[in-house]
């Protein structure tokens, strides 16, 4: 046997070197982006098809809002139970997958009385399931500026109400995130409530286009502005005729600056998850969710590569 010579040893060597920090197309496993779907966008899959489908197209995180269109999580059988919720945790885990933020449909906005006691009920209840199955976020709507109603008051029951639940979150790891969704668009109105509500468990996920198609703000001026309160992220593109006008498209294909801001959120060292919020729940003639979320996760590779 030939034994190499100590120059060939060492450009071997090198080489090998070489090719283990060289990326891939799809970047190292520790820098490449995290992604995960929400499964607002496969309604009625159930959850072994969910956790199945993800495991099997490259995303890391699921995000749950809903199991087969029952949108109060503790109805669904995955998690009625401390068996059926470790049986449910062990599955995530065999598949090398976490839970990344629980959609709750509570809102912030309305005044105190029953329906707002019910709906920061349905919060707390989200935080405590989080907490025992280690998802890090629950996302809570802000969500309407009631007419006749001072919106300066409303503001201050949507930050009240942030606040009162990131503090029953305080001795947990779960933050409470409010979402720009509804009325609560502009920047403007979304820095007011995130400044009353200033605490370590609280926070927003950015909805780019929920913002966007209704503003037309500068992406750019957005971010910079919220970014110290972004903590996920819903990603989707449209096309956008009006604000009543929004017709959902594959990413990439609308009027969107969505890759804008992809982009920001990757150099200013955005660690989470970019979640693709597909609407076929309340969009039925949308395609398929194996054909878009397919695609999201291709595009993403794509665009990251």
């Amino acid at each position: 046997m030939k034994h190499p010579t100590r120059r060939q040893f060492i450009q071997s060597s090198l080489i090998l070197a070489s090719w283990s920090v060289m990326p891939s197309a799809f970047g190292s496993s520790r820098n490449k982006a995290l992604l995960s779907f929400s499964t607002l966008g496969c309604p009625d899959w159930d959850f072994k098809q969910v956790v199945d489908f993800a495991a099997a197209h490259d995303y890391q995180g699921i995000e749950l809002r809903g199991i087969k269109r029952q949108l109060d999580l503790l109805q669904c059988e995955e998690f009625k139970s401390p068996e059926n919720r470790k049986a449910t945790l062990r599955m995530m885990k065999d598949k090398g997958l976490k839970f990344v933020d629980l959609g709750s449909s509570a809102n912030l906005h309305f005044p105190e009385g029953t329906e707002r006691t019910k709906n920061m009920d349905e919060a707390r209840r989200f935080i405590d399931l989080a907490q025992e199955i280690g998802c890090p976020f629950i996302r809570v709507f802000p969500n309407d500026f009631p007419k006749g109603t001072d919106k300066n008051e409303t503001i201050d029951l949507m930050a009240g109400g942030l606040l009162m639940l990131a503090q029953y979150a305080k001795d947990s790891d779960v933050s409470v995130l409010i979402e720009s969704h509804g009325d609560l668009v502009h920047t403007d109105d979304l820095e007011k409530v995130l400044k009353a509500a200033e605490h370590p468990h609280a926070g927003m996920i950015w909805d780019v286009v929920n913002m966007w198609s209704i503003t037309k703000e500068p992406v750019a001026q957005a971010f910079e502005r919220l970014k110290k309160y972004i903590r996920h992220t819903h990603i989707k593109d449209a096309k956008v005729s009006g604000s009543d006008d929004i017709q959902y498209v594959f990413l990439g294909k609308g009027d969107v600056p969505i890759f804008e801001a992809i982009d920001l959120l990757a150099k200013n060292n955005y660690k989470g998850y970019y979640s693709f919020e597909w609407e076929k729940m309340w969009h039925p003639e949308l395609p398929s969710p194996e054909l878009a979320l397919t695609d999201y996760s291709q595009t993403m590779r794509k665009h990251f590569s």
